[in-house]
């Protein structure tokens, strides 16, 4: 369990600082990495980095860590920090059968799998029991923050929220919104949906937990009549919270919203016209955009979430993300467990990867992927599109610590080191090759939430 964990070296105190000497890695724009050997980063009680130094030898750290009055907490000649994973886009609820059900696509493969699960959680201990394993899961595999999606039971989704307050876990969550298009066994009224949905922001802001926001998630155009659409515009506006739904993820999703909105030129225009398009959105998939889409989300300053391990265990298609990127689009990686059959963003970093290796075959001037920019878009491209960006993603003065301790040789790693490799061997490595058993310790606002 990710509960309780034993401190190992790192002082949790609310009265002390923490500083770190030894290597890290961590994305200093959209194209660059920056490898540090011999160095320093002071953390202050309330999380925040203070200080950050390349270069310097252990009796210099010594002096720095002497500075801040607690001692200094060596990471060794092998293990590296890097800055936290962040996942933009996950169904709670469907990690329940997560590496099940793949041979469907996306409309059927709802109908099929989704729904009927999904439906379970207005058991509110079943739904306890399943969150605390999916937030644990994705913990332990790097993720410090998350942008979830939870159901329509107002219950359980208080209970999403509870569980990752308790575990120490950075995210917003949200109570979906479903009032037609449904399964009778999963759909709410208009009226009923509004009211749980205010119920539910005013629960989690209630908390006055910063870690912890609130965000409208209509699931998609086709399950939210316009009434509810225009209703869930007005309370992230009246509460200042960000919204979350899908776009463009699968032909026939974008054929069925032209269906139901032939009044409105494209899938974005929908959502645009009801309010909910907006600089705190993130629209996850975005496959297939129209290039007038594509100027409207940029317009709109929307942010990305793209999904590569769903898109294609949906076969939905291959994003453009090299054409997102280079047009200055904000755009993170989300694992769309379950739609994606892992809860890790590494397994995402790789598929993102392959399948814009995939891509450029048959679309030479979509230039493949250099994992620095797929590390950035799990990082500090994550941070953007969840409008954190000045305060998350990387390791710079003012930013909060969320961060990973690696461990390239922990027990049962996957990975073999050699006398030839260097900090930026065994951070490739552990990209490409790691998993779990080498994340060894997981921090969030400084403090460790995780560690084996």
């Amino acid at each position: 369990m990710t509960l309780d964990v034993p401190n190992w070296h790192i002082n949790n105190s609310k009265a002390s600082h923490n500083v770190f000497y030894g290597s890290f890695v961590h994305s200093i724009n959209a194209t660059s990495l920056e490898h540090v050997t011999n160095g320093v980063i002071a953390v202050d009680k309330s999380g925040k980095i203070v200080q950050v130094e390349s270069n310097v030898n252990e009796s210099q750290a010594k002096q720095i860590a002497s500075k801040y009055g607690v001692s200094l907490f060596p990471l060794g000649s092998q293990k590296f920090l890097m800055p936290g994973l962040i996942d933009t886009h996950i169904h709670a609820p469907q990690y329940v059968f997560t590496g099940s059900g793949m041979d469907l696509q996306l409309l059927d493969w709802l109908n099929t799998f989704t729904f009927p699960r999904e439906s379970r959680f207005n058991n509110t201990n079943y739904a306890k029991n399943a969150y605390g394993k999916v937030v644990d899961r994705v913990i332990r595999s790097g993720t410090t923050a998350a942008s979830y999606y939870a159901t329509i039971h107002l219950d359980a989704s208080k209970a999403l929220a509870d569980i990752v307050e308790a575990k120490g876990q950075r995210a917003f969550v949200g109570k979906v919104n479903m009032d037609r298009n449904s399964p009778d066994y999963l759909i709410e009224t208009t009226a009923q949906s509004l009211k749980d949905t205010e119920a539910f922001i005013q629960y989690v802001l209630g908390k006055k937990n910063s870690r912890i926001t609130p965000i409208v998630t209509p699931r998609f155009v086709p399950s939210c009549t316009s009434e509810l659409m225009k209703g869930l515009s007005g309370l992230a506006t009246k509460y200042n919270v960000p919204i979350q739904s899908h776009l463009d993820e699968n032909l026939d999703e974008i054929a069925w919203v032209k269906e139901l909105h032939p009044d409105q030129p494209d899938y974005a225009s929908v959502y645009d016209s009801h309010g909910l398009l907006t600089n705190r959105s993130i629209m996850a998939h975005v496959v297939y955009p129209t290039d007038a889409e594509r100027q409207l989300l940029k317009k709109r300053g929307a942010g990305i979430s793209h999904c590569p391990n769903s898109n294609l265990s949906l076969r939905s298609g291959i994003a453009k993300i090299r054409q997102m990127m280079t047009e200055g689009q904000k755009v993170g990686l989300g694992t769309d467990v379950s739609g994606g059959y892992s809860p890790s963003i590494l397994n995402n970093i790789r598929n993102g990867y392959f399948s814009a290796i995939a891509r450029s075959f048959d679309h030479p001037e979509d230039k493949y992927l250099q994992l620095a920019e797929v590390f950035y878009l799990a990082t500090l491209g994550g941070a953007d599109v969840m409008g954190m960006r000045n305060t998350l993603g990387n390791f710079v003065v003012g930013k909060q610590f969320d961060a990973l301790i690696i461990d390239p040789v922990s027990s049962g790693s996957p990975i073999d080191l050699f006398d030839h490799d260097d900090i930026k061997t065994t951070f490739e490595k552990f990209i490409n090759n790691g998993d779990d058993r080498n994340i060894v310790q997981v921090f969030v606002d400084g403090k460790s939430i995780h560690r084996i």
